[in-house]
């Protein structure tokens, strides 16, 4: 198989799709692999250590998007990507179509096949997904606590706070991956959080994180309780392959603390929170309701070291089953096919664009 790695266009992304240890595992099973020059530079990763373990170097993406059948990115073509791509490629990378029916139609007219990271389910759990959702609720709470700053917007206060002063009040909507290790954060750095969650074994879970975690089923009328005394909210509801239903209204968020902060990480999949919309890094926040919101959305991208190292090691035993000639008959990224030939096929996503 001849396989692509491009380089990341979306803005301020650094992350790589293969680091060069992973191109390494994919050229010793003998297939052919091409890296757009200086897609691995932000992670750490300069071409020559791609080059030295036998990778093709091609300096321009039209070249190499003519050269590979398959392509591995991390985020979703987007832009010129998209008139790169041909009715023969393989696309394997982040989707989030279910929130994006524009890219859908785009991708449908080309006629392509495409698969998605976020819909490969392995035993019940989702192997490509959680990885950048770990990352994805880390960071979150580390930008949460800058944004509280009060240069930045926010209330001017240390979230953790310090002997005689309040802690400060987190409230994460979703206990899964991306929840659960933001309440790891949160509560490490010593504020009080309040995690809400339908699973009751994500609760029993959050509560053995640290005494100073209150988990909660999501009634409508706790979880406006909660956030008017909130000053960091989390995002982090997920159905996969879906969009996110809205669990945080606007009425909610007009009795929200002035300058509190609202980052809503399952904002690629459309967000949980009615007022939230897509951001960059280069542009990450504003002000809505007299409260600050985040939904940059592609959160583990400002830790591509970090991020590209966890999503290669993921996603190689899939990358190498990908490239075999029979991965059609392979269960699970069957399932995990969003369109084939053009035509959407993944149940969940057909239903959220119908």
């Amino acid at each position: 198989m001849k396989i692509g790695i491009p380089k990341e266009t979306k803005v301020l992304e650094g992350r790589v799709g293969l680091i060069p240890q992973a191109c390494k595992e994919l050229v010793k099973s003998g297939h052919e692999l091409y890296l757009q020059c200086g897609a691995g530079l932000l992670s750490g990763y300069a071409d020559r250590q791609y080059a030295d373990l036998g990778v093709h170097l091609v300096k321009e993406a039209g070249d190499l998007y003519g050269m590979a059948d398959l392509i591995i990115k991390v985020k979703e073509p987007a832009g010129e990507e998209v008139a790169l791509l041909e009715d023969r490629h393989l696309l394997f990378c982040f989707l989030h179509l279910a929130a994006n029916a524009g890219l859908a139609s785009s991708l449908q007219q080309i006629g392509l096949t495409a698969l998605a990271f976020e819909t490969v389910v392995s035993n019940g759990s989702l192997p490509l997904l959680a990885p950048m959702s770990d990352i994805a609720g880390r960071v979150a709470i580390q930008a949460g606590m800058h944004l509280l700053h009060q240069p930045q917007g926010g209330r001017g206060i240390l979230l953790g706070g310090v002997p005689a002063t309040e802690r400060g009040n987190v409230v994460i909507i979703g206990a899964g991956a991306a929840g659960g290790s933001a309440a790891i954060m949160a509560a490490g750095v010593g504020a009080n959080v309040t995690v809400f969650d339908q699973v009751r074994e994500r609760l029993e879970h959050a509560r053995t994180i640290g005494s100073n975690i209150t988990a909660l089923y999501p009634y409508q009328n706790v979880i406006e309780e909660e956030l008017a005394r909130a000053d960091l909210v989390i995002g982090a509801v997920l159905i996969p392959g879906a969009r996110t239903p809205r669990i945080v209204t606007r009425d909610m968020i007009k009795n929200m603390k002035k300058r509190s902060v609202i980052i809503d990480i399952s904002v690629d999949q459309g967000g949980c929170v009615e007022t939230i919309r897509p951001t960059t890094y280069k542009d990450p926040t504003y002000i809505t309701e007299e409260v600050l919101h985040f939904g940059v959305t592609n959160l583990p991208g400002a830790v591509p070291g970090t991020a590209s190292q966890a999503l290669s090691a993921a996603i190689l035993p899939y990358v190498e089953r990908l490239a075999s000639e029979h991965w059609e008959k392979d269960p699970e990224l069957a399932d995990a096919v969003n369109l084939k030939a053009g035509n959407v096929v993944h149940p969940v996503v057909k239903e959220a664009l119908a």
